[in-house]
Order: C-alpha cells, then structure tokens, then sequence
C-alpha cells in the first residue's frame, strides 16, 4: 500500500515546483554512447573474427617463410570499429593500397601495406636480403606486378579462414598510392579495422585490412555460437583435433630412395675413370637392398620391374627400429 502524504508535505511539494532530489548516478556507472557510430559488430563476433585472422596470419607467415626463406612472424594487434574519416587520416601519403571486394555480396575493403613492407617483399622476391634503401617510397609498376604474388595469396588464405563462416571470395580490385581516390565509404561510416604487426627478425611493419560494415549484416547473421567456439572448416566439422591431424599426416608426402649398392675406390680411380667403366659393387645381385624413407632406412627390397617401369619390393620392414 502506498504511502500518503501529510498536508504539510503536499504544500512544500507545490512550493518547490515539484522537483524532487533524485539520487545521482555514479561517473562510473554513465556509459558514453556516440549516436553517430553505432557498433554493428559486438564483442563476441569482434572475438570471432580476430580468430579468424589469427588463423589468417599463420597461414600467410608460413607462405612467406618459404618464398622468401626467412624468419616472419605475423600477429594481430587490433580488431575495432572506427570512423572512415579516421582510418583515411592515419593512412600516409604515398601508401601501398589494394582494393578489393567479396564476391556476390556489397562488402568492399583496403589492403593496406606499409610502404617499407612492401619494398622489403619485392627486394626479398628478387633475391635480396631486404636491406636495399629506396630514396622514394613510390610503388612502381614492375614493383606492383611482384607485389601481385602476394596479394593474391593474401586473397587465397582469407577465402580459406573465411571458409568457417561462408564461402566467400575475396577478389582484388586495384592499386591505388592514394587514399583520397579510393572512396570506401562515406567519411562518417564505420569500417572495420584489422591490423597486422609483421616481424622479419627484429624488424617490424604493418598491415591493414580496412573492411566496411554497412553491408555486414549478411555475414553476422551467419556467426552462430557454435562457430563462436570452434573456428574451424565446414569441410572438417564433426572431427576431432586428433582424426584432422591424422589425415594431414596420411597426405603428407614423403621421399623415397633406394640404396642398390655400394663401393670404395682411391683417388687416382676416380680420376681414371672413363665413359664405359665399370664399377664392381660389395653386394651381389640377389641381395637384398636398403630402401630409404626420408633419407632414414626404413625397409629391405627386391628390385625388379612393374608395369615397364622400374621397381622394388618390399621384403622387410625395419620401422620399428627407425622412426621416420
């Protein structure tokens, strides 16, 4: 039941206006809410999508570790919702800019590569060490044409990690040295800001992928909870860590060589030897002969022929004794 007011209480009531002392929340308590930027992407799926980048960024250094034989480690740094105009203003000028897009859907977005990372890629491409110095940081046209390796295979790998999620194609557009002539979206949209720290030994550079998200919507109603627990393919769903691993394992090729023989000689045999000469082996012809897996002996063999071409069979294995 509520409470009635004395008469003495309704008259200060009507003196005062009505106002009332109202309890004052706690600075701690008020949230700032900028009304021009609204979040379309929320934490979970901000979480989501930097897995799916770090899964990005593994398969992108273990390319670049084997084109350009060298030590690369690749993490992502941040993940956040920014204003256009604030991404155009941190970008320099000249830049290495490529612009592409997903197919069959609105998304566009910003490849963004520092300009020394991009000259240190087509240094190392042509064979240097990545130390050469440029006066002017100005991709050229040859330089953009060794640049395309890259950039395709930065396409490649999105459309695999991407792949947990829908099958989307990520196609390049163009280069572009400005960022005033790419026109993502307006100044007061907000993009999608990824961003990539690249370490050639204690060298580091920057990466930028620059996505915008007004035409998001389709892909964040396909991030369920499952795939917020487990990135993983939709090809491999229903496997355990343990049975993709082990069919990684079985695909997995190996080198095989055969020892038929072999035999010591001096020097001045060697230096003898001539077109026609032939040298005696310490096995015989009916012997049985090393087979190599890995360059580690792994099995005893015949040799022999199988459909005109040349063979061996396997007549022993000694793998329990060698690991390959």
């Amino acid at each position: 039941m509520s409470e009635l007011l004395s008469q003495q209480e309704i008259d200060l009531l009507l003196k005062s206006g009505g106002e009332q002392n109202a309890p004052v929340a706690n600075d701690s308590e008020i949230l700032p809410y900028d009304f021009r930027l609204p979040n379309r992407i929320t934490k979970t799926q901000l979480r989501t999508i930097r897995n799916i980048h770090e899964n990005f960024a593994e398969s992108f250094s273990s390319f670049l570790v084997t084109k350009l034989q060298t030590i690369v480690n690749i993490k992502v740094t941040t993940v956040d919702q920014i204003y256009y105009s604030e991404y155009v203003l941190s970008v320099p000028n000249p830049a290495c800019l490529y612009t592409f897009q997903i197919k069959n859907t609105d998304i566009k977005g910003i490849l963004e590569l520092n300009s020394d990372l991009a000259l240190t890629l087509v240094d190392r491409l042509l064979g240097g060490n990545g130390s050469s110095a440029k006066q002017t940081k100005i991709i050229t046209l040859i330089e953009q044409k060794v640049l395309n390796v890259v950039v395709e295979k930065i396409m490649l790998d999105l459309r695999k990690t991407w792949h947990v999620i829908d099958n989307y194609e990520f196609i390049p557009d163009r280069f572009e040295p400005d960022i005033d002539f790419v026109q993502l979206t307006s100044p007061n949209e907000s993009v999608l800001l990824i961003s990539f720290e690249l370490s050639f030994g204690e060298i580091t550079y920057l990466m930028n992928l620059c996505f915008a998200t007004f035409a998001f919507d389709s892909i964040l109603t396909k991030m369920s909870t499952q795939m917020h627990a487990s990135i993983r393919p939709k090809s491999r769903e229903g496997l355990s860590a343990r049975e993709i691993i082990t069919q990684h394992l079985s695909e997995t090729l190996l080198p095989v060589s055969v020892e038929l023989g072999k035999t010591t000689i001096s020097l001045s045999e060697l230096a003898s030897l001539k077109v026609g000469d032939v040298l005696v082996l310490e096995n015989r012809v009916q012997d049985e002969h090393l087979i190599r897996v890995n360059d580690k002996v792994a099995f005893w063999g015949h040799p022999g022929t199988s459909n005109n071409h040349k063979a061996i069979k396997i007549t022993k294995s000694l793998l329990r004794n060698n690991s390959i």
